[in-house]
Order: C-alpha cells, then sequence, then structure tokens
C-alpha cells in the first residue's frame, strides 16, 4: 500500500507530480480558507506525512491522531506551530525551509524600511484618491534612510542579508542578537550592541528575532519611548514578539515615527484592528517569502525532506535534532 501524504494548502500540480508517481497524494483545495482542524484531525489519523504552513497549529491531538505519521514539513523557516516534545516522543521528523528564502524574505525587509520611510503607500493612495491637486515642497515628505542607522534585533541569516543591503544604503549597522557575529562584523562593518542601547541609537529597528518564550513581548510600550520619535519601527520576524497595543499606543502618542508590518499577532489580522487605521502604518499579508520563485523552492524543499524520510533517510533539514525513527506499528 502506498504512502498516505496530506497537504494543508492547495499546491501547483508540476510541483506535486513527483509525489504523485510514488504516494497518495491528497490536498486541501481551498486556497483562501485553512484547512478546519476536524479534517486535519481526520487526515492526520491516516498519513504518513503532512506538509503544513506555519498558520496549521500541529499540537498533541494532531501528532498522535494516528500511527503512521512520520514526518511534518512545514512550509516556512518558523516552527513554532509544532510541538517538538511531542514530535521527538513520537519519532515524528519535523522539517522546515530555511536559507531558500533568505534573499527574498530581506527584500522584502527592506522593501518595507522604505516604503514605510518614504510613505510610498500612502503616496500611492493619495493619487489614486485624486487627492494631488499640486505641488508642494513637503507634500508627503518622508525620511531619508542613506547615512542613517539600522538596528537589527536577530542577527540570524536573514538579518546579515538586511545588513547586507543596509551597507549599500552607507547606513550604520547596529545589531542585537543572542550571540556575537564576528565575522558579520568584519565583513560589513556591523557593531553589537546591548538591546537597549540599539532602541535608543538606531534610526529604523528591524526586527527579525524568532519567537520564543524570551522573545514574545520584547517590544513593550517602555522600549517604545526609549526610541527616537523619528524611529521607524519595522517587523518581519514574528507577530507576537510585539505588545500590538503598546505600539498603537506608541505611534498614537508620536513616540515614534511609523511602523511598517509584515506581521501580526494573530494572523490574518482582522480589517478593523486599530493599527490598520494609521495613516504612519504600512502592513502586508505576511508575504515576506512570497515570490514565485522562492515559494516553488520551498514546496520543492519540503517535498524532498518528505521522499527522504519516508525512505528512512535523514532529512535535509530536520528541525527536532533529537529525532530518532519510531517503527510503527
Amino acid at each position: 500500500m502506498k504512502p498516505y501524504i496530506y497537504i494543508t494548502r492547495k499546491l501547483p500540480d508540476e510541483v506535486l507530480m513527483p509525489l504523485q508517481k510514488h504516494y497518495v497524494v491528497n490536498m486541501w483545495e481551498q486556497e483562501e480558507v485553512p484547512v478546519p482542524r476536524e479534517i486535519l484531525l481526520g487526515e492526520a489519523e491516516k498519513a504518513d506525512a503532512l506538509l503544513t504552513v506555519l498558520a496549521d497549529t500541529i499540537d498533541e491531538g494532531i501528532l498522535t491522531a494516528g500511527k503512521n505519521l512520520k514526518v511534518v514539513a512545514n512550509l516556512a523557516v518558523g516552527f513554532d506551530n509544532i510541538d517538538l516534545k511531542v514530535a521527538n516522543r513520537q519519532g515524528i521528523a519535523v522539517c522546515n525551509t530555511p536559507d531558500v528564502l533568505t534573499d527574498t524574505t530581506a527584500d522584502l525587509t527592506f522593501a518595507l524600511l522604505m516604503a514605510t520611510a518614504r510613505r510610498i503607500v500612502e503616496a500611492a493612495e493619495f493619487v489614486k484618491a485624486g487627492k494631488w491637486e499640486s505641488w508642494s515642497p513637503l507634500l508627503l515628505a518622508g525620511q531619508d534612510i542613506h547615512h542613517k542607522t539600522i538596528g537589527i534585533v536577530g542577527m540570524g541569516k536573514i538579518g546579515e542579508t538586511v545588513a547586507k543591503r543596509a551597507k549599500g544604503f552607507d547606513m550604520n549597522i547596529l545589531y542585537h542578537n543572542r550571540s556575537r557575529k564576528p565575522e558579520i562584523e568584519q565583513k560589513l562593518g556591523a557593531m553589537y550592541v546591548s538591546f537597549a542601547e540599539l532602541v535608543e541609537k538606531a534610526d529604523f529597528i528591524v526586527c527579525l528575532t524568532p519567537l520564543t518564550p524570551d522573545t514574545k513581548h520584547m517590544f513593550t510600550r517602555d522600549v517604545f519611548k526609549k526610541m527616537k520619535s523619528s524611529a521607524i519601527f519595522i517587523n518581519a520576524g514574528r507577530g507576537p514578539v510585539v505588545d500590538e497595543e503598546a505600539l498603537y499606543e506608541a505611534l498614537v502618542a508620536e513616540e515614534i515615527a511609523g511602523a511598517g508590518l509584515d506581521v501580526f499577532a494573530k494572523e490574518p489580522i482582522s480589517a478593523d484592528h486599530p493599527l490598520l487605521k494609521l495613516t504612519n502604518v504600512v502592513a502586508l499579508p505576511h508575504i515576506g517569502s512570497s515570490s514565485m520563485e522562492t515559494r516553488v523552492e520551498m514546496m520543492r524543499l519540503c517535498i524532498d525532506n518528505i521522499e527522504v524520510v519516508l525512505n528512512r533517510k535523514e532529512p535535509k533539514t530536520l528541525v527536532n535534532k533529537e529525532w530518532k525513527p519510531v517503527i510503527k506499528a
């Protein structure tokens, strides 16, 4: 009997072709609606492999629903949606898609910084609304990016790649990370500083840190108060790292100048969310890695990981390094 693979979002047929030759593949077909939990539970009961996305909660109930599950391939770098302890106990490999999306996500992060600083979205809507009736010296004037100071919180691979782009704009680069990166300091002239110093000195604060118990609500009202009043805050990492109520209050009180957000505490964000009412907020629907080339490459990496695990080999991008295959009954 062929192994059974369930995919929680619709993927292109050409990407699935390699799987369909050797496996039974089923997929949630509704592109704009996430798979309901009861359906995912039913599929997990019979699945040998799950291909999931960050919005899917892969908890103990899903991981223990059946006896055959061997691998969960997450279409993302993040994996906090998956209970790794249970996966380890069950002998289930958990895989993600690092590296292939680094440049694409860095591009989007820097584009978000630029759009917020130069008020590009606001200006585009101004023209479309027919409000452009004359030219004036300070019409929709934003802030320069070149020669300013960028502070990167979370100097992983994406952070380093954002720093490379900042270097091209002759920016001063500060960073804060769990550990120092001497090679980045030498290569890019980046300076390691404390979180407090970065917050106080940076003109642009870019959050790329992963979500952990230590980083949840890392950005509080007190933190925003310590930023420059001209500072712009960018979050392309994880939404819950930010206290969104505190961010809203800081923006309304003009304690900071603006925010560019690709991630939110709860996604998708509601249209009546207070942050969306502010003209100095640029909000995107979590599209950091969303280029055609990169998303297809991410899909293929997930498929490669599933295939090697089902063939009793170690996957390319294993998250739970403690994983040991368990012989399923």
